[in-house]
């Protein structure tokens, strides 16, 4: 039979004082000893999902698929067997000692073998009578999902095992419940944990604590984001952090921790995102600078933080209201759902967002981001051709992002998808750019204004400007979503004529983006003007896959320089396909 691999619980088992007993009583204490198995211990573990897989004269080795039924298992047979000793003088009494530790196993012809099963057994040589002693590796699956007392017994040196084994004692009353859980907001909240000076310099306690006070109001920025004041968070200040009891104590459902460490002038700051409730890592990263200007740099990284937390926390939230039954969505949810179909951008996902955020707008008709949403799908819909009622599609369009507007005054997202939307539907393209900018101005770290701030400026000509806007977008948000913003940096290229550098990031937006029919225009436009017609032939090919219209007759340039370089490059790309 092959031998094979798997990860599992391993619970050993033995008679403590077996000798001392056999030599004084063998009958009875054999009479005894498979009493107990037959009545409380055999019947235990298969309650609990367990398999013996041998037995030796005095002991058990067993194997659970969970780690949580493993102790729960060995927790109820010395319960039970202090029950069935309770009149038995303690000379004769029979005790077990457990073990239990999760690990790799191998497994041939039943039988099990491996480390995981050789500390498993050290353990148990270690218990107590009548006590369980688990690995620090069960205690990490157990501590929360079980109401029993852990001892941690610190550092083991083992028989044959090379690495001491953290050792924690289990006891089965009850631990010591939490304070109740202070309820969560209606939105997602964070809290920012005081950051470790990794240094050994006192003196850089001030610059950690400014470090951790940026980050803090670069987040409360983000409106949709509830952020635990510093007062509140700075109480766990040089204090060893259960994350998941940080959620609880202060009813939030993500904490963001990190360190600084500073040699000679240089400084590196690692931060890492954390749910609070299941302790999972949801991002980390790292930041290095220079102190030469210690308020620029605490800016710099605060904004960068900022900028990459907020989409890792829509991730987040989408993840979550994905689990959440369809019978119980909340406008909220709705809207999550939604944005999570948005993106990538085809036909079938813009059309499945769009009714999404309508129906969070049927539940709450102000909601703000929702509005401003549904009209940025009816420009997609609108440039893609993807539509039967064009204009019946842009009037919805435009009265959607006016209620956005009216429904939400200082919401940036808000603002820069109204601006948007009324830019692509024609309104007057100065005073959208004034709402960009007032949406910047609220969140200096929001990477999706920087980007539409970069879209609308290529749209007024300035394409300097747009290059820019959309390098600080990327350089806020980094693994998110990049092929629409190359896409706009590669159109600002073509549109000054640098048709290399054009060509490259739009290739880029594609791979990155491949349902997006704007990089495909923008490209075959530029492959023409090059001179390269047969690839700019085979680019128009692929569009028409995607989408029937190749030349739109909305384009929302405003200026006339630029919309001639592009339907003209357009009309050679489509002439040599023709």
């Amino acid at each position: 039979m092959t031998a094979t691999r798997r990860l599992t619980a391993i619970l050993a088992a033995d008679v403590a004082g077996y000798s001392r007993l056999m030599g004084a009583d063998e009958e009875g204490t054999l009479a005894r000893l498979n009493a107990h198995r037959r009545a409380l211990v055999d019947p235990k573990i298969a309650e609990h999902g367990g398999r013996i897989v041998k037995t030796t004269g005095d002991g058990l080795l067993a194997e659970f698929p969970s780690v949580v039924d493993a102790v729960r298992c060995a927790v109820e047979v010395q319960r039970g067997m202090a029950e069935r000793n309770v009149t038995v003088p303690a000379p004769e009494r029979i005790e077990f000692r457990i073990g239990i530790n999760l690990g790799d196993i191998i497994v041939e012809e039943g039988d099990i073998f491996g480390d995981g099963v050789n500390i498993a057994a050290r353990l148990e040589a270690h218990a107590e009578p009548g006590g369980v002693l688990i690995s620090n590796n069960v205690h990490d699956q157990v501590r929360d999902r079980l109401p029993f007392a852990f001892t941690d017994l610190g550092e083991q040196l083992v028989k044959n095992i090379a690495r001491p084994v953290r050792v924690y004692r289990v006891t089965a009353q009850q631990k010591p419940m939490p304070d109740a859980a202070l309820p969560l907001p209606d939105k997602p909240s964070i809290a920012v944990l005081p950051f470790q000076n990794m240094s050994g310099d006192p003196e850089q306690e001030y610059f950690v604590d400014g470090m951790v006070e940026e980050i803090i109001t670069a987040l409360s920025q983000i409106r949709w984001l509830f952020v635990i004041a510093r007062n509140s968070t700075f109480t766990y200040k040089g204090r060893p952090v259960d994350v998941k009891q940080v959620g609880r104590e202060l009813g939030v459902r993500y904490v963001i921790e990190g360190s600084v460490r500073k040699g000679g002038n240089r400084v590196r700051i690692t931060a890492q995102l954390i749910e609070a409730a299941t302790g999972a890592h949801l991002w980390a990263d790292r930041f290095d600078g220079s102190l030469e200007d210690v308020f620029d740099l605490q800016d710099k990284i605060a904004l960068s933080v900022a900028g990459v937390i907020e989409p890792a926390l829509l991730a987040a939230e989408m993840r979550r209201s994905a689990a959440r039954p369809t019978t119980d969505l909340t406008a909220y949810d709705l809207y999550l759902r939604a944005v999570a179909a948005f993106f990538p951008v085809s036909k079938e996902g813009i059309s499945e967002a769009l009714g999404l955020f309508e129906q969070a707008i049927t539940i709450d008709p102000r909601y703000g981001p929702a509005l401003a949403w549904a009209a940025i799908c009816r420009v997609h819909l609108d440039f893609n051709a993807w539509v039967e009622e064009p204009e019946s599609n842009r009037r919805k369009g435009i009265d959607r992002a006016r209620q956005a507007l009216q429904a939400t005054q200082n919401d940036p997202g808000v603002l820069a998808n109204a601006a948007l939307a009324l830019v692509q539907f024609g309104e007057d393209i100065g005073a959208m750019i004034g709402l960009v900018d007032r949406a910047l101005g609220l969140n200096p770290s929001y990477a999706r204004g920087w980007y539409l701030s970069g879209l609308i400026r290529m749209f007024a000509g300035r394409h300097d400007l747009a290059i820019e806007h959309i390098e600080t977008a990327l350089r806020l948000s980094p693994r998110e979503r990049m092929g629409q913003p190359l896409t706009v940096m590669g159109t600002a290229y073509f549109f000054k004529r640098r048709f290399d550098e054009a060509a490259v990031k739009l290739l880029l937006s594609i791979q990155d983006h491949p349902g997006f029919p704007p990089a495909y225009r923008a490209l075959a436009a530029c492959y023409a003007h090059m001179g390269r017609l047969d690839e700019a032939r085979a680019i128009v090919t692929r569009l028409r896959a995607i989408t029937p219209l190749v030349m739109p007759s909305n384009l929302p340039w405003r200026n006339p320089e630029d919309r001639e370089l592009y339907l003209s490059g357009l009309r050679l790309a489509m002439g040599e396909a023709a």
